[in-house]
């Protein structure tokens, strides 16, 4: 069975695809957030 070295593998495709998301779900939450407070001006 092969050894294990914690730590050895590359996460940097991981990293980023955990970057984006969380980019994506700010974002998003923005636009939501916007979309509330227009709606409750406006009486939408």
């Amino acid at each position: 069975m092969a050894e294990h070295k914690h730590g050895s593998m590359d996460i940097t495709v991981q990293e980023k695809t955990f970057e984006g998301f969380i980019s994506f779900t700010i974002r998003a939450m923005i636009v939501i957030l916007c979309l509330v407070i227009f709606m409750a001006v406006f009486n939408a």
